[in-house]
């Protein structure tokens, strides 16, 4: 390949010596953040009527933020409004918040604590090179308005929950499997509403990207967030819900990589979480950090963590300790974290 004839990026002519157009630059994005925040903490704004209903059901939070799926003038305003910004320089950088990745990413257009409004995009390019599909269930409520279909199909994903599993008692072992509707034609127009904790979609084919506007309602919740291989209909991977409990495992997995074996007090703090995912979580984390280390804490748990799961896992992996300690420095806990 002639790389002298490769197309230049926009980013090999970026003016980083135009100390007066980056000020230009950062001054017009800061006012279009201030005026749009503004508009949204009005009485009458997205999120003034989100936060208004942020200790209501998550059913009467979706019925009363409805109309902002209705209408989407409001919408169509500030993306003109981003593109605007863009057309005046071409560096510029909207304030809106990406989220996600791959093939389906987005906009987080507002958050108000469990409550999140996300224009969702899902590449009919990114789409093509997508694994095998999973189903998501997360628990709390959804409503998604199909902005465009892309000529997709929609497949509807369902897997029961019994309320004791919903209060706590939820077991890998027990796991409902989950089953699947045949697909049909994804509409432009159309609304999906869903208990997110037992129904999800997805989406195959089609011949152009698909645009999504939805709604999610995400409250704390013991029952964990579950995914599923659809071709099986099997349980395939558990995570706690709870999103302070997301956070804080993708902190101890940083902590983990950098060998910060002095947070060891970190990591067994987590395994005492409520959140039964987020303890074993921490557990292996702990273990793969300095396996010497959670011996006792492990013990523990082996003999009265609440979850039968965790209680049995802990005991597999104590099993593992050679007792006396041998010299090799848990070289047996190390091979079921690897």
């Amino acid at each position: 390949m002639d790389h002298g004839t490769m197309p230049r990026s926009r980013h090999d002519h970026f003016p980083r010596r135009d100390e007066a157009r980056r000020r230009r630059r950062h001054a017009a994005a800061s006012a279009l953040d201030a005026a749009w925040r503004a508009g949204d903490l009005a009485p009458d704004g997205l999120l003034a009527a989100m936060r208004a209903q942020e200790a209501a059901t998550p059913e009467a939070a979706i019925a009363a933020l409805a109309p902002w799926l209705a209408d989407i003038d409001w919408l169509r305003a500030r993306l003109g409004e981003a593109l605007g910004l863009l057309a005046a320089d071409a560096f510029a950088r909207p304030p809106l918040r990406p989220v996600g990745g791959g093939a389906l990413g987005g906009l987080l257009l507002a958050e108000a604590g469990a409550i999140r409004l996300t224009l969702l995009l899902r590449s009919f390019d990114a789409a093509a090179h997508e694994g095998a599909p999973t189903a998501l269930f997360v628990p709390g409520r959804s409503v998604t308005r199909i902005l465009a279909d892309g000529g997709a199909m929609l497949r509807f994903h369902r897997v029961a929950v019994s309320a004791a599993e919903e209060a706590g008692a939820f077991t890998a072992a027990g796991a409902s499997p989950c089953r699947s509707t045949d697909p049909r034609p994804l509409r432009a127009g159309e609304t999906i509403r869903l208990d997110s904790a037992r129904e999800t979609f997805g989406l195959s084919g089609g011949s152009g990207d698909v645009l999504m506007l939805q709604l999610a309602i995400q409250p704390p919740s013991p029952l964990p967030i579950r995914a599923y291989d659809v071709a099986s209909g099997r349980l395939a991977h558990v995570s706690a819900s709870r999103r302070d409990s997301s956070f804080r495992q993708m902190a101890l997995a940083l902590l983990r990589a950098m060998h910060r074996t002095d947070a060891a007090p970190l990591f067994a703090a987590e395994a005492a979480s409520e959140d039964f995912a987020a303890r074993w979580n921490a557990m292996r984390e702990l273990i793969a950090l300095d396996p010497d280390a959670p011996r006792a804490p492990l013990a523990r748990m082996a003999a009265a963590d609440p979850h039968p799961e965790v209680r049995a896992a802990a005991a597999a992996t104590l099993a593992l300790y050679p007792s006396p300690p041998a010299s090799g420095r848990g070289s047996e806990a190390r091979e079921l974290v690897r």
